[in-house]
């Protein structure tokens, strides 16, 4: 293998790596699957460092190293972009895609997404339906309903202006709070706290800490503590969020 093919083949590697991690796979699979791909396109070897905002990635051929290093920068859980590029994995090692065809298919990957509306109703009826499970009546699930969809709507609307994410968790649980509180604050329910609980399970950081878990589980320590201050930050600011809520609302549960 020439060292121009060597070198090229290690971008795509390296892109794949950068992908997976972007869009929120554990590191156990980024390394998986950027091994696989690498001996099914040819290299004898890949060996990955990850840390939580970078990768150091070097291949190795006939006793010839080449080491490339890459930011990486979140652009939030999709789990469509990273089932694609498993699949590109899959079908390199069965012979069917040679460097160019998965230079081409990584060129092509774009995330997909839902309509916001789509997104907003699923939530609100998401999060009732929790409120539901709770023992909330009626009307502490049309409550629950209302305030999870206007708060959904204000975290899509921050998001898209590209503010931080835990001013964005902040905002969003003060908004869907407030709203949440009209059944104390009206007597409109009999069963309020399960709509003020249920409105903000939209904000738990679930996924990132399943994934920061399995990273220390795993053996990649630096990149479990990361990705788990990452989700208590999160969680911090909604409770912040909530708390400046529920002081304006002068409820405290």
């Amino acid at each position: 293998m020439y060292a121009d093919t060597q070198n090229d083949i290690t971008r795509q590697v390296v892109r794949v790596a950068q992908l997976l991690l972007a869009y929120g796979a554990e590191s156990d699979l980024v390394e998986e699957i950027s091994q696989r791909l690498g001996q099914a396109l040819g290299l004898a070897s890949v060996e990955l460092s990850i840390s939580s905002n970078s990768l150091v990635l070097t291949s190795l051929v006939h006793g010839r190293c080449i080491t490339t290093t890459r930011r990486i920068r979140e652009h939030g859980i999709n789990m469509t972009i990273v089932c694609e590029l498993q699949r590109i994995c899959l079908l390199a090692e069965k012979g069917l895609y040679g460097p160019n065809e998965v230079r081409k298919r990584l060129a092509r990957i774009e995330p997909k997404t839902y309509p916001p509306l789509l997104v907003i109703v699923m939530i609100g009826l998401s999060c009732s339906s929790f409120c539901h499970l709770f023992g909330g009546d009626i009307a502490a699930s049309v409550i629950t309903f209302f305030a999870s969809a206007v708060g959904m709507s204000v975290r899509l609307a921050i998001a898209k202006r590209h503010f931080n994410l835990l001013v964005n968790f902040a905002v969003t649980a003060f908004v869907t709070s407030l709203i949440a509180q009209t059944g104390y604050l009206f007597s409109l329910s009999e069963t309020p706290q399960s709509a003020m609980a249920a409105s903000v399970l939209m904000l738990v950081p679930g996924f990132p800490m399943i994934n920061a878990i399995s990273d220390m589980v795993k053996g990649h320590m630096n990149v479990g503590i990361s990705r788990w201050g990452h989700a208590t930050l999160l969680t911090v600011s909604s409770v912040i969020g909530i708390t400046i809520a529920m002081q304006l609302g002068g409820i405290f549960l």
